[in-house]
């Protein structure tokens, strides 16, 4: 529990809640609103105990703050988690009651797509709430946000190659691929047009498989993908993808993929730093998705074109963030969190002297 009390620490709110009638077990949450309402995808997991899916909300929460800071969104991070086995367990039921716990919040948490749910599940869930977003363009939101995301990290290990091999031409380099999953399989596709050697990984190995022989990549085992002889080691499944034995046994000399908290222990960034390995912070790479979703919150509704203008900008943020680092000699996420953490201080102290009641 003392684990679960740190991770805590800092949040606004969680909300732990259970339907039996339905079968839901969820929690939800909210890490910050000192920018705005807080936004985050929902995650329908097979977690091995309500700890564990705690813990992940309270995780990927904080990290949601620091990616919509970091994008220049004016909204703050929010996560929801559902336990259960998405094949077997996602029912209309689950997602409806999902969507009263996601409304009794106000709107002070908005629920976005995320591992295990789809824009069709946020369509069900939008039947009880006024705050899911990220569905079907039928229902008037902007579709598969994972389609931006890859969009992002795609021109991220652009700005990577440019900074780290002095171009921005990705022909010929050697890219490792840890998920062939929503973002991972998009990535690929992306990669392969540019003609880079891909070699990928996953759990399931069908998935694998099928990215394989429609892009011509090599397939190895996700216990070996980050040993692969590679330019570049992309992370794109699960957290948690960077301990010391990890980062002991890479080749490659960048690190750029859209996994969230893939650091997964407080010196990681430090260690990689030291190896000459760089380091694209991942939530601020992976933010093609939250742009586009948030986008949807625009008055006039979703525009792929303003999406898109907003994704383009990620390789500036990186390249700033990469000089930082340089400059301030911190590692690329040290560097990355200051940023966010300045424009949370900034637009704070804006917020509080224009609502102070008037005299």
């Amino acid at each position: 529990m003392t684990d679960i009390m740190r991770l805590a620490e800092g949040h606004e709110q969680v909300v732990i809640a259970a339907g039996e009638a339905a079968g839901l077990r969820c929690v939800i949450a909210i890490h910050s609103t000192a920018l705005g309402p807080s936004l985050g995808g929902t995650r329908f997991y097979p977690y091995r105990s309500g700890n564990e899916a705690l813990a992940d909300a309270l995780r990927l929460s904080k990290a949601m703050t620091y990616k919509a800071a970091a994008a220049g969104l004016d909204i703050g991070g929010g996560k929801g988690v559902i336990i259960g086995d998405p094949l077997r367990d996602k029912t209309e039921a689950v997602l409806r009651a999902y969507g009263q716990v996601v409304e009794s919040l106000g709107g002070r948490y908005y629920a976005a797509c995320d591992v295990g749910t789809s824009p069709s599940d946020l369509a069900v869930v939008a039947r009880e709430t006024r705050f899911a977003r990220g569905t079907d363009p039928a229902y008037g939101g902007s579709g598969d946000s994972a389609i931006s995301t890859a969009a992002g990290v795609f021109l991220g290990l652009k700005a990577c190659a440019q900074f780290r091999f002095g171009t921005e031409d990705l022909a010929g380099l050697r890219v490792a691929i840890q998920g062939a999953g929503k973002v991972g399989r998009r990535l690929a596709g992306l990669l392969h047009a540019e003609k880079v050697h891909l070699t990928v990984a996953d759990i399931d190995p069908d998935a694998a498989a099928c990215v394989a022989e429609r892009y011509a990549a090599d397939v190895t085992t996700p216990g070996e993908i980050h040993r692969a002889d590679a330019d570049i080691y992309s992370p794109n499944a699960m957290g948690g993808a960077l301990d010391e034995r990890i980062i002991g046994e890479l080749r490659a000399a960048v690190v750029a993929g859209a996994a969230n908290n893939q650091l997964a222990e407080p010196g990681a960034g430090d260690r990689l730093r030291e190896k000459g390995i760089l380091y694209a912070p991942d939530f601020v790479i992976s933010a093609g998705g939250l742009i586009q979703v948030v986008d949807e919150l625009h008055p006039g509704g979703p525009s792929e074109e303003r999406a898109a203008a907003q994704v383009e900008t990620i390789p500036k943020r990186l390249a700033g963030i990469f000089e930082m680092s340089e400059r301030d000699g911190v590692n690329t996420d040290k560097a990355a969190r200051r940023l966010a953490e300045d424009r949370i201080r900034a637009v704070s102290r804006i917020h509080a002297s224009w609502t102070r009641p008037v005299p």
